[in-house]
């Protein structure tokens, strides 16, 4: 029988107990219901977009925008190169198009791609090879993620030659801003990664 002394003790353990079953039960509640490529993808695969109208597939769009918004940085990356939504974003008017690319890119985009005007030419250059090495580096480092998808081989560019050099030379915003909505969404990748660069500020640390 418990004695007087030894109650507060089991008072305190139960206690314990209690706040770390409250703990992990918080802990997988939130990992049940956190956003991954993995639930992405089933949910893009049993959806599909063209059998939607109206406000059903106006819904489906914001829920898309939302999911995609919701994803850790290395899912969005990966999602991104893997191009997990190309069938939804073919299947797109030009007007949801627009309005997807501006939903999903990250905060901060617009002032990023001032900083990016503002530096010299040979900054730029180092910027984009450096947001380049990374994704082909997060690429090669996850091949399954690319299986069964548009970019399928591992091995292929992350972005034509032709769109590195228009980068370099004319610079992200004039080039982004003239460009067509299936060229946005190829830059999307690039502008996401220079952005992290440019935040941590590897990129004025000259690292790569």
């Amino acid at each position: 029988m418990m004695n007087a002394r030894q109650r507060p003790f089991y008072f305190a353990l139960v206690a314990l107990v209690g706040a770390w079953l409250l703990a992990m039960g918080g802990y997988a509640l939130a990992d049940h219901f956190k956003m991954t490529a993995d639930k992405l993808r089933a949910w893009l695969a049993q959806t599909d977009l063209n059998q939607l109208s109206g406000e059903a597939r106006a819904k489906a769009l914001r829920d898309l925008e939302a999911k995609i918004n919701a994803l850790s940085a290395e899912d969005r990356r990966n999602a991104r190169l893997g191009r997990l939504w190309s069938t939804w974003f073919g299947e797109m008017t030009d007007a949801e198009k627009s309005e997807f690319l501006d939903a999903t890119l990250p905060s901060g985009f617009k002032q990023m791609l001032s900083s990016f005007e503002q530096l010299a030419p040979e900054k730029r250059k180092q910027a984009i090879d450096g947001a380049i090495k990374n994704l082909k580096e997060a690429r090669a480092s996850s091949p399954e993620e690319f299986q069964g998808t548009n970019s399928a081989s591992t091995n292929g560019p992350v972005l034509s030659e032709d769109l590195q050099k228009q980068v370099a030379v004319i610079g992200l915003k004039s080039v982004y801003g003239d460009s067509s909505a299936a060229t946005k969404a190829e830059l999307a990748p690039l502008l996401e990664e220079i952005q992290k660069n440019m935040e941590s500020g590897r990129l004025f640390r000259g690292g790569h």
